[in-house]
């Protein structure tokens, strides 16, 4: 098992046990430690307790009362070092983390790419990062320092450093008492090494934040790369470490950025007004999803969490606004994959006097903005394929494209003959479904798939859009159309329906698909319905998902690559008995940690325990950890392991 591997297996254990006890079971592990006769009771103090415990510095026992042996005895080798490095630096004065600014005025990518021999301006550096590397030649040293822009070389040597007799900053803080990720601070000037190497020549240091938890930067040797964070699980739920360790994780979030503000750029410079609409919705709606509900205690009432902002935002264009947009944060109820997380941003953008063809030709040029702001250029590598965003984007209906997909025309059919085909298919219906949620069912098994370079399908049956308007030639059609790259849907969009009847009587229709068990029907929305009858323009509509088009833009196949902090299902923790039920097989409190320690957590694993190993492996615990507890005797852990079978 790799050292960050048992480090995350020992933080879980050391969480299950903890939360396995209570604070007065905590507590008695601290103190009812049996003591030689006449030892009196000052051990029961925490100051005392971290005294026993040498790698604990006072000033965190009095910023810690409560903290336990437990929590010392599950801290792997390489985190009671660092805070054995902790302790020793507070003995030097020296304060780990440091309340004052240390001003930089570089960064290690600027020194990497503009600096020459003898070049002006680099002979007062002041920069600031973690240490990736350190190697250690006596009197003189080498170690690299990594910030936000890159890596970059430090020279260090004792007597630039330590001037006077004094060489404690030297010798002893930076050999000995810094770690790999370490974060510290360093003024010099920049040269050249005899091997060619841009490198930082250190005058001064200052250490800024002192790391608990041993980081094991990714290695390379003799080609290939060794890297230490390699689980997709850990990595989501420590994206703070996956940054660290991970530099072109960051630059996928600087992409994402970078596409937010062309995308931003593009609209303003349109002239549309950004605008901000409630996230708390007494109704939600905008969208055929499940919703996130809450409740306000002040107002006593249940609100939701939005689904989407399309209703309020058309509420402004009732107010005078010809064109406004929001990006929005989005909380849908329902399942997650690497395509869909339960909050999520999409920008959805409203404009009076035009319709969805119009639309289209503006999420065209958008979206090639998009591309050349991120990549410039429009071809984009996604997975195996090449997307290219030049503008114009293929169209098809959605009739159209049903057929050229599965050779069946559905454009007449009812609804018991659309059940019909989707047996043919194969594909999985239920009861609840009307005749627009199974069409949406045929084209999502048999056509999206297929789609990889942009197209827009346009279109649809009035069933699947209760708020786009009914399609000026076509009866049955609505005004809409949707844009799928890479066999996914990245934005949908509609002629916006503005006949407040009409648009009453399909929020009607929504609701007997409710009645019918549809828990992603929309709700009937009064005050809209009142908005729309005080007269709104005609219009076109658009949402896109951010971070479906970022996943596509920066070649990510999920989409929790292109969040920092996906949603995830609760973490898995290791089950631990708790004292009292150790307390049964008649193990005493203070033994409990110890023997969880040992692995044995619950009384089923005491019960396939070996009793002499168990009884020596307990006694190399106390010592090595310096428990100060009275080692049981052989037949006492027989007696456990017997009671707990």
């Amino acid at each position: 098992m790799g050292s960050l591997a048992f480090a995350w297996r020992s933080l879980q254990l050391r969480q299950a046990t903890l939360f396995a006890m209570d604070s007065d079971q905590a507590l008695s592990l601290r103190t009812s430690q049996r003591q030689p006769e006449g030892a009196g009771t000052s051990l029961r103090r925490p100051e005392n307790l971290f005294k026993k415990i040498p790698t604990f510095a006072a000033r965190i026992a009095k910023s810690a009362p409560f903290f336990t042996l437990m929590q010392e005895l599950f801290l792997t080798d390489q985190e009671i070092q660092r805070r054995d490095e902790l302790r020793r630096l507070l003995d030097l004065g020296i304060d780990p983390y440091p309340a004052e600014a240390f001003p930089v005025n570089t960064e290690a990518q600027a020194i990497q790419g503009t600096y020459t021999e003898g070049a002006e301006g680099f002979e007062d550096l002041a920069l600031a990062g973690r240490i990736t590397s350190k190697r250690i030649m006596g009197k003189a040293s080498f170690a690299e320092l990594e910030d936000q822009s890159g890596r970059i070389q430090l020279y260090f040597n004792r007597d630039e450093i330590c001037p006077g007799e004094d060489k404690t900053l030297y010798n002893e803080v930076f050999k000995k008492l810094t770690s790999l990720g370490d974060i510290i601070g360093v003024k010099g000037y920049a040269f050249i090494t005899q091997t060619g190497e841009k490198s930082v020549f250190v005058r001064e240091f200052k250490l800024l934040s002192k790391v608990l938890r041993p980081i094991e930067f990714r290695k390379e040797v003799d080609g290939k790369i060794y890297d230490v964070l390699t689980d997709t699980e850990q990595r989501y739920r420590m994206r703070y470490l996956d940054l660290i360790l991970h530099p072109e994780v960051r630059e996928t979030f600087r992409g994402r950025t970078r596409l937010v503000k062309a995308m931003r750029d593009f609209l303003d410079a349109k002239g549309y007004l950004e605008v901000e609409t409630p996230i708390l919705q007494p109704l939600y709606g905008g969208a055929a999803a499940r919703p996130f509900k809450t409740y306000h205690n002040t107002l006593d009432m249940t609100l939701y969490l939005r689904i989407a902002n399309e209703l309020y935002l058309k509420r402004l264009i009732v107010g005078g606004f010809d064109g406004v947009y929001e990006f929005s944060k989005d909380f849908r109820n329902e399942g997650m994959s690497r395509f869909h997380n339960p909050e999520f941003t999409q920008m959805e953008l409203y404009v009076a006097y035009q319709d969805y063809e119009w639309m289209m030709d503006l999420v065209e040029e958008m979206v090639e903005t998009v591309a050349l702001a991120v990549h410039g250029k429009t071809a984009v590598p996604v997975g195996e394929h090449v997307i290219d965003f030049k503008r114009p984007w293929k169209r098809y209906t959605m009739y159209e494209a049903i057929e050229a997909y599965t050779q069946i025309d559905i454009s007449e059919m009812d609804e018991a003959a659309l059940r019909g085909v989707c047996q043919q298919l194969e594909i999985e219906v239920d009861d609840s479904m009307g005749r627009g949620k199974l069409i949406d069912e045929i084209f999502g098994e048999t056509v999206e798939p297929h789609l990889i370079q942009p197209t827009f399908i346009t279109d649809y049956p009035v069933e699947m859009s209760p708020l786009a308007k009914k399609h000026r030639s076509k009866p049955g059609l609505v005004e809409r159309f949707e844009g799928i790259c890479n066999g996914k849907e990245i934005c949908n969009a509609f002629s916006e329906l503005n006949d407040p009847l009409d648009q009453r009587a399909r929020f009607e229709s929504q609701l007997e698909l409710g009645k019918r068990g549809d828990d992603e029907a929309m709700v009937l929305d009064e005050d809209f319905l009142r908005a729309l009858e005080f007269g709104m323009p005609p219009t076109a509509g658009l949402g896109i998902g951010i971070d479906r088009l970022s996943m596509i833009m920066l070649n990510q196949p999920s989409i929790q690559d292109v969040l920092f902090f996906p949603q995830m299902k609760p973490e898995a923790k290791a089950k631990v008995d708790s004292a009292a039920t150790f307390g049964q097989a008649g193990v005493p409190a203070e033994w409990v940690a110890p023997l969880i320690k040992a692995g044995f957590p619950t009384l089923a694993a005491l019960a396939e325990a070996n009793p002499n190993k168990l009884h020596q492996e307990l006694c190399g615990i106390n010592k090595k950890y310096k428990l100060g507890l009275n080692n049981p005797k052989p037949d006492e852990v027989v007696g456990w392991v017997t009671a707990a079978g």
